[in-house]
């Protein structure tokens, strides 16, 4: 696969994860929390939960990764994943632990889960996918679901007493309670369709790229 994640900077002399010798034990040196979306656009709850998994689990960084290609959101109008990729980048400034990949957005590929775990995937990382419980419910349309399982544990972030658990056995779960937020991705591009405030629901550097670029500005 020809990508080159930027998040990796400091890593990109690695190599892909390899089998171990018969007997010696698993090297586990980095817990890596990814979450994964289209971002149209990441609002605050994204960033609360990105938050609140990295400090539960104890996780060294959370990945944000906008999907270049959302194959499952065929046939509906997005923004462009570079503004998609941008305002993540300007939600996640000065956070500490969190960061935003490119690597779907600078593949030529759809956006595919064990695809994009498997690029990321070194000796000594432990992968912690990060999704909501509407998410997990959609599981069984995802590509390549069983290497999904193989190559990372689920995490589900439970809001106003949402729950969900991964389809079949053999999946490593973690559930993860956070407070509930009143909203979304199509509650802030319904909200600016009508010229309506959006402060308090997407960071404020991501809230001033969308104006500036004039984004969501049809009505939904």
């Amino acid at each position: 696969m020809s990508r080159s994640p930027r998040f990796m900077s400091s890593h990109t002399g690695g190599c892909p994860r390899q089998g171990r010798a018969p007997g010696s034990l698993p090297m586990v040196s980095e817990r890596i929390g990814i979450l994964g979306g289209t971002f149209d656009p990441i609002h605050s709850a994204h960033i609360a939960a990105a938050t609140a998994v990295r400090d539960a689990l104890k996780l060294d960084r959370v990945v944000l990764i906008p999907a270049g290609d959302p194959w499952q959101k065929r046939g509906k109008v997005i923004a462009d994943a570079q503004a998609r990729l941008e305002m993540a980048r300007l939600a996640v400034e000065g956070i500490d632990g969190l960061e935003v990949s490119d690597i779907e957005v600078l593949s030529s590929e759809p956006s595919v889960t064990a695809d994009t775990l498997e690029a990321l995937a070194r000796e000594g990382r432990e992968f912690f996918l990060i999704l909501g419980a509407d998410a997990v419910v959609n599981m069984p349309s995802w590509r390549r679901l069983d290497e999904t399982r193989d190559l990372a544990t689920i995490v589900v972030v439970e809001r106003g007493g949402e729950s969900a658990s991964p389809p079949g056995a053999g999946w490593r779960v973690e559930h993860i309670k956070i407070d509930r937020f009143d909203v979304s991705s199509s509650l802030i591009r319904e909200r600016l369709g009508q010229g309506l405030s959006i402060d308090g629901l997407v960071p404020a550097p991501t809230a001033h790229y969308i104006q500036e670029h004039g984004l969501y500005t049809q009505p939904q």
